[in-house]
């Protein structure tokens, strides 16, 4: 499949089918993550991976209680992935510091885009999830007080059919300008 047909089929997914993800396909994914760019080739990531049922409902347990309960959809996807910051390289960081920018999640940013496209490509689906309670997590975890979780990932297989509606896209002409804003 050409890449913008991939990119343009893919959506978040958050009805999952009752079925285990194998190992290799979880591994292909991981390594198109580990192929992103990142900024001085730091590689700012590091991903743990939950396919064990017992811990997946635990994880899902602690992290989408309460306030985070809308996400509590993630309980049906057979993996979570749990994606955690790592410091970029010195020079990355002093850099970003002077620009204002987090070099670092604009990194993890392109490594998940790419598991997401790989496990698209794959027949999976995936939800890229930015609201969860993080201190619970960790504690599932084992994830050191000092590290970020910026992501969590829910991955399993899926029924297309049962997406909803299209989201719209901007026009290419309303966020598009050449050679002046």
């Amino acid at each position: 499949m050409a890449l913008l047909d991939l990119i343009k089929q893919r959506k978040s997914v958050r009805d999952f089918r009752d079925a285990p993800v194998e190992r290799d396909k979880i591994m292909m994914c991981l390594e198109a993550a580990r192929q992103a760019p990142s900024a001085s080739n730091s590689q700012p990531w590091r991903f743990i991976v939950v396919d064990d049922k017992e811990l997946k409902d635990r994880l899902c347990d602690a992290a989408f209680g309460g306030l985070y309960f809308i996400n509590s959809f993630c309980k049906t996807a057979p993996v979570m992935v749990a994606v955690i910051s790592e410091k970029s390289k010195f020079l990355t960081r002093i850099g970003g510091m002077f620009r204002g920018t987090k070099y670092y999640l604009i990194d993890i940013g392109a490594a998940c885009e790419h598991f997401v496209l790989e496990a698209e490509d794959l027949g999976l689906g995936t939800c890229w999830i930015g609201w969860f309670n993080e201190g619970g997590v960790k504690s599932v975890l084992n994830i050191p007080r000092d590290k970020k979780i910026d992501i969590l990932i829910a991955l399993g297989y899926y029924d297309r059919e049962k997406l909803g509606p299209e989201h719209g896209r901007e026009p290419l002409d309303t966020i598009t300008s050449f050679n002046s804003y």
